[in-house]
């Protein structure tokens, strides 16, 4: 074979990887172990587009790399197959969705498998496989039974709670719990009956019920995540979203705020994304007190961070959605608060916290008395205020915090500077109101001042000192059919686990993918959905998990995907442990990365992995974006006029699709045949040629500019597309898609296996001993692709290649001790044509059981330098001398230098500059 055929080569080394199981990885203490992981693609229908394997190209290159350097190396792929869009489709088309994730499944890996990529498909796992799922299952029931002992810090069973109330009640238990738990007595525990013990149990329990306000969507018939839903409207089909009350299964995340902020700091990990879980997290010091409210006998609970201002509170508010609100609103209010929080309830929690223009309100008619001076304070409502954060309500100090500054200016509520002691920090000078002093407080520093008022709170038993975080418990429940069932039944209206050993519960069969006419989920549908047990049979849970419950802790299942007695051995767990290297996107940093965490610490917590922090090493991949063209269409007509020509004629830009123009020369036949309407299209050209416009845009299927991989494969090869999307710029960066630049790629591989034959085509290796030149032009490149990798800059090892080979093609070198080691440092990148030539160099073994060469400095130290040499400021000529020349000797060579003789001509210059290793400049 003398030609570059490359279809022939990448289909041969694809069997023979996946024949031989190359990259099945199996736990060997004798080896360093490297884990590399992809974040979890969902298989849509679409396929991929050429952005999406930018991170899985990346990551590839670092585990061949490895590889070459002696580690044993995991690096799985998987699919999150359970969510919304296949259920979705089902709806649609009746089509069960298991069919369609599996077609798609199918599809995905079809494509992932063209590109030539290292996984170990043997490890593949599969949220919606039962198999799996009987452990995404398992684990939240060992979630059930724990609780969260806070002199521990730590997850314990909750069979040791059990026994803490049989001895003591719980008058000495530190536990995260429900808010408006009572304590009791061991003998009262020993009174209750089955019924209140699980009542209590609940409010401990790390997996719970509760009523939660949340993201309802009637035409989708479930409750949406923050992240589905955009401006009220559901993400996918554009419904409306309201926010309301159901009863919900949550996990107290919050349990574990305080560590996952802690934890943070250490993780190499972007700084924004730990910024924004920092910032999800929110930790807040300060204090919690109550307001009563006059001629009522509620109070209001709320939670600030600067107590010491409280003689500036002017008003309260509260969340439209605040369980006091219809209580305190009077009859004169009554229809404009009723009015406004139907308004509320429609915007999602991310566009009120966003939302920094908009102001609105409504007064309640009701007072609440500051405890600290008697003052009466007008009670409101506002959606800026969040019910599920922090208490659902706040005590407004206008002249102290901006978003309560203008709302009291928009109502012309009142507007007053605490200015005592530091007080005045935070203040908005000069926005006016009436000066407050107060003898309490007056004169003291703020942290001084904020301590008097805890010390006043708590004497008067009206609140306490509090450390706050603003994330809540998550929702673990969606009203959907296509996710993982729970594996909790009802008995007199209280959940109980199934057996383990019934588990999995598997999906069941139904007549349709939407919820029964009475509003039950979709398991509603289903017949005899019930548990049977010694004591009878029960009904089983009807909503399912949400999408991220099988994302988070998939890592754990890749070490040991085919273990029947657990979701990973402990041989298994202790020899990966944490996530090396994990490239995704940036999108996931406040939903699957902490929830991921979170899991994780849960699972080290109760013994089950040696492991409280997932991953160590975080990159995220940067969008590739669309290129889009654009033709132009002459209104009115059917008429396209050529790019350059279109400013001469009134028209309107078209979108047309890509993948009918190459080096923006649009294919007229191609076009013509895209759509019917343009099948008598005519064409004004420019030279004969019809140019289109351009644009870089996100990738779009409307925009007319997604690229398949599969046809930039059949095109160039999978080793181009490889080093082609590295070479588009730096990993974490955005950049454009412009198949205009792929040519080059592709001639510098055609350029790298001419390096193997003669000009008739003929095999062409020479044992022959190298030369200096080629022995420099080889380690230069080991030493910075080595260096670029571990660094993780891909975009500059393929320039280096391009240096390197252009520097042998112009050696005419052909000798093996160059061109071996030159393919192992290529392999990682264009893995193909590496192992190709790698056979034909005659191994027999594959190129990624090589090792990586060492770069030997000695070829890499410079031993001369060429020199530029100027004539009164002008550079003449270049003059190569060796470098260890004295300042004389390099000036002595420099006019005696042929090249600068007729610039000299003659003269004896005035001065000659010598910088050695730098250059020479000559005055006459």
């Amino acid at each position: 074979m003398s030609e570059y055929n490359f279809r022939e080569i990448e289909v041969k080394w694809q069997k023979h990887w996946e024949s031989s199981r190359l990259f099945n990885a199996q736990v060997d203490p004798q080896k360093p172990k490297f884990y590399s992981l992809d974040m979890f693609p969902y298989p849509s229908g679409a396929g991929l587009h050429v952005g999406h394997p930018l991170g899985y190209i990346a990551s590839d290159i670092v585990t061949r790399f490895k590889r070459l350097k002696g580690y044993n190396v995991l690096h799985p792929m998987g699919y999150d197959s359970f969510g919304l869009p296949a259920e979705q489709y089902a709806i649609q088309t009746g089509q069960h969705p298991a069919i369609t994730t599996e077609e798609n499944i199918k599809r995905y890996t079809e494509q992932l498998k063209n590109i030539g990529f290292a996984f170990d498909w043997e490890k593949e796992v599969r949220t919606s496989d039962p198999d799996y799922y009987r452990w995404t299952q398992w684990i939240f029931m060992q979630l059930f039974e724990s609780y969260y002992d806070n002199k521990a810090n730590k997850a314990r069973p909750i069979h040791d709670l059990v026994a803490e109330f049989e001895q003591h009640g719980n008058v000495q238990v530190d536990a995260v719990c429900d808010e408006e738990t009572s304590d009791f007595t061991a003998d009262e525990w020993h009174a209750y009956d089955e019924k209140t013990k699980q009542q209590v149990l609940l409010q401990y329990r790390l997996t719970f019920l509760a009523e939660t306000t949340v993201n309802w969507c009637p035409a989708l018939g479930t409750v949406l995540s923050n992240d589905e839903v955009k401006d009220g409207f559901s993400e996918r089909g554009g419904h409306p979203v309201e926010r309301k009350k159901m009863m919900q299964w949550n996990m107290r995340i919050t349990a574990y705020a305080e560590r996952l902020l802690q934890d943070l700091d250490p993780l190499d990990w972007p700084e924004p994304v730990k910024e924004m879980q920092r910032n999800w997290i929110g930790r807040s010091v300060g204090a919690e007190m109550v307001f009563a409210i006059e001629d009522h006998p509620r109070q209001i609970k709320v939670f600030t961070t600067r107590i010491d201002t409280i003689y500036g509170v002017t008003f309260l508010v509260l969340a439209p959605e605040h369980e006091l609100v219809e209580e305190l609103t009077t009859a004169a209010q009554r229809e404009a608060v009723q009015e406004y929080v139907s308004q509320a309830k429609n915007r999602s929690e991310r566009d009120r916290m966003s939302d920094v223009k908009t102001i609105s309100g409504t007064f309640t008619g009701s007072y609440a008395i500051n405890p600290f001076n008697g003052e009466r304070i007008p009670i409101w409502i506002a959606d800026y205020v969040l019910a599920g954060y922090g208490t659902g309500a706040v005590m407004a100090v206008p002249a102290h915090d901006e978003r309560d500054y203008n709302f009291a200016k928009y109502f012309g509520l009142e507007i007053r500077q605490v200015i005592e002691g530091s007080m005045e920090e935070g203040a908005f000078p000069g926005k006016g109101g009436t000066i407050m002093n107060s003898d309490f407080l007056n004169g003291l520093e703020m942290q001084a001042a904020m301590d008097k008022a805890i010390d006043f709170l708590e004497e008067k038993k009206i609140g306490k000192g509090k450390i706050q975080y603003k994330m809540r418990d998550a929702i673990f429940t969606r009203q959907r059919y296509w996710g993982e069932p729970l594996p909790v039944y009802f008995k007199d209206g209280l959940p109980y686990l199934m057996k383990e050993e019934d588990l999995p519960l598997r999906l069941p069969d139904i007549d349709k993918y939407l919820p029964t006419e009475d509003g039950e989920p979709p398991l509603g549908r289903a017949k005899n959905w019930m548990y049977k047990s010694e004591e009878g049979e029960f009904p089983l849970e009807l909503s399912t998990m949400p999408g991220w419950a099988g994302s988070s802790w998939y890592f754990f299942r890749y070490m040991d995907p085919k273990n029947q007695n657990t979701f990973v051995s402990k041989e298994a767990a202790g020899y990966w442990g944490a996530v090396d290297l994990y490239i995704g996107g940036a999108e996931h940093a406040t939903g699957h990365l902490l929830y991921s965490r979170f899991w994780t610490k849960f699972l080290y917590d109760r013994g089950f992995v040696p492991i409280n922090e997932p991953f160590r090493k975080m990159i995220n991949q940067g969008m590739i974006q669309g290129r889009s063209n654009f033709v132009y269409r002459v209104k009115g007509s059917n008429t396209f006029v050529s790019y350059n020509l279109a400013d001469q004629y009134d028209t309107s830009a078209m979108h047309v699709d890509v993948n009918l123009v190459h080096h923006d020369q649009l294919d007229l036949a191609a076009f013509k045949q895209w759509r019917p309407d343009l099948a008598d299209a005519a064409f004004i050209l420019e030279d004969g040629k019809y140019i289109c416009g351009s644009e870089v845009e996100k990738m779009s299927k409307s925009k007319y500019n997604v690229v398949n991989p599969d046809d930039v494969i059949d095109r160039y090869g999978a080793d181009t597309l490889r080093l082609y999307e590295m070479f588009l710029g730096p990993l974490e960066q955005f950049k454009p898609w412009n198949t205009n630049g792929i040519d080059g790629v592709f001639k510098f591989l055609k350029k790298l296996w001419r390096l193997f034959y003669d000009n008739r085509g003929n095999w062409n290796i020479s044992d022959a001993k190298a030369g200096k030149e080629e022995l420099k032009s080889l380690h230069k490149a080991i030493k910075k692709v080595e260096e670029d990798i571990e660094r993780h800059s891909f975009n500059t090892s393929v320039s280096t290649f391009m240096i390197c080979v252009n520097e042998l093609s112009a050696l005419k070198c052909n000798k093996r001790e160059i061109l071996e080691p030159f393919l192992i440092i290529l392999s990682p990148y264009a893995p193909h044509i590496a192992e190709e030539l790698w056979e034909k160099l005659g191994h027999t073994t594959s190129i990624i059981q090589a090792t990586y060469p060492r770069a030997d400095e000695k070829y890499l130290t410079e031993e001369s330098h060429e020199y530029p040499v100027s004539i009164n400021g002008k550079m003449r000529a270049k003059v190569s001398l060796p470098l260890d020349l004295s300042r004389e000797e390099i000036e002595k060579r420099a006019l005696e230098h042929e090249a600068l003789q007729k610039w000299i001509d003659g003269k004896t210059p005035k001065k000659v500059i010598v910088v050695p290793g730098k250059i020479v400049n000559i005055v006459l």
